[in-house]
């Protein structure tokens, strides 16, 4: 038997790439125990073959989750005695070693550009932004040369730590296709248009509301957590507020329902960070929901949008570009339930977790087969 672990000390419990995607795929596997490290004070369980340990919530800050938390993480790791250990987060870097010392095998991955992200950190000045990017950078290097394995949720991020460590694989964020394997009917859905992710000015919110103050007869279904309470409550103010239905945090379930109902999905990002190269999962699962993209024209994002032919490609910042595609697929229904079906049809052969999995597998039989 294999003893697995995958830690976080960041993210929640039924994480989709962690928990829903890896943990579960793995957790299929004959011959593999798996276990997840979290810390959000909601207590033990084993969920779809999953042990779920968690250390409890500190809620005292950012600082106490990078020291306390961290240590938390790994004396729990040590105590169950796994074989191969599966870091989620940054700050987890500090017990890599650590865990390697103790003979173990150690994968980090890598979900964000995470030297480029810091330069982009509204709370840091843009000295401390350079210097702690600039910092970062050499510290992964160091950590991340010295340990078995790098995953990466895209392939511009894998081809940055290939340089690192030549045991590098990217396993992207593409969506479950059994999860959205029923949508509705073009002429049953309702004139509506969805956003799904975090809501914050730098992924869109004030264009997006802007639009919907614009638009000729649609709503906007805004599903997420909210990141700035200050921009949001700036965008309640705004006239196109009286457009979007506010539906909060979503579960799996909820969020094909919601997709399922809607004509077109937005993931309008700012041209910051490392969006431009990105592969948001909200993309393709607006695809594999059969609705057409509405996406910021960064050159990759066309690739896939308009090389697909699934969706309009526009200016981010431009809240009348947003609303014309809006339109657009609203008045063209025959032209884009078209769009629909070609991004299905993308998903399916190109961009679907079926085909990540199997590069996961395949990492963790070659890591399986050098345990001592």
């Amino acid at each position: 038997m294999v003893k697995i672990t995958h830690l976080t000390s960041a993210h929640p419990r039924y994480d989709t790439r962690i928990f829903v995607k890896m943990c579960c795929s793995l957790a299929r596997i004959e011959g593999y125990n798996v276990s997840l490290i979290v810390a959000d004070g909601k207590g033990d369980e084993i969920k779809n073959g999953v042990s779920i340990i968690d250390i409890g919530i500190d809620k005292s800050g950012r600082i106490a989750r990078m020291t306390k938390t961290v240590q938390n993480v790994y004396r729990q790791a040590l105590h169950l005695d796994s074989d191969i250990y599966h870091l989620h987060d940054p700050e987890l870097l500090t017990i890599a070693l650590k865990l390697k010392k103790q003979g173990k095998k150690v994968i980090f991955d890598s979900h964000e550009d995470y030297p480029k992200q810091l330069l982009n950190k509204p709370y840091l000045s843009p000295f401390a932004a350079k210097t702690l990017s600039f910092v970062f950078t050499h510290y992964q290097k160091y950590i991340c040369s010295r340990i078995d394995a790098l995953v990466t949720a895209t392939p511009y991020i894998r081809d940055q730590l290939l340089t690192v460590n030549s045991n590098t694989v990217d396993i992207n964020n593409f969506p479950i296709i059994e999860e959205f394997a029923h949508p509705i009917a073009w002429n049953f859905k309702k004139n509506e248009v969805v956003y799904l992710g975090a809501i914050a000015a730098v992924r869109g919110i004030k264009e997006m509301t802007l639009a919907m103050g614009l638009v000729k007869n649609a709503r906007l279904n805004l599903g997420g957590i909210v990141h700035e309470d200050d921009t949001y409550k700036e965008v309640q103010s705004y006239d196109g507020w009286k457009n979007v239905n506010e539906l909060g945090f979503l579960n799996r379930n909820e969020v094909a329902q919601i997709l399922s109902n809607s004509k077109a999905g937005l993931v309008t990002l700012h041209p910051t960070s490392n969006y431009p190269d990105a592969l948001p999962v909200k993309m393709f699962e607006y695809m594999i929901a059969g609705i057409p993209v509405i996406a910021s024209n960064f050159p990759l994002w066309q690739e896939i949008v308009e090389g697909n032919q699934c969706g309009i490609c526009v200016n981010p910042l431009d809240p009348k570009a947003i609303v014309e595609a809006i339109n657009w697929i609203i008045d063209h229904p025959i032209e884009a339930e078209a769009m629909g079906e070609n991004g299905i049809n993308a998903v399916k052969n190109l961009y679907n977790w079926g085909k990540e999995e199997k590069k996961l597998f395949a990492l963790y039989s070659n890591l399986s087969r050098n345990l001592k």
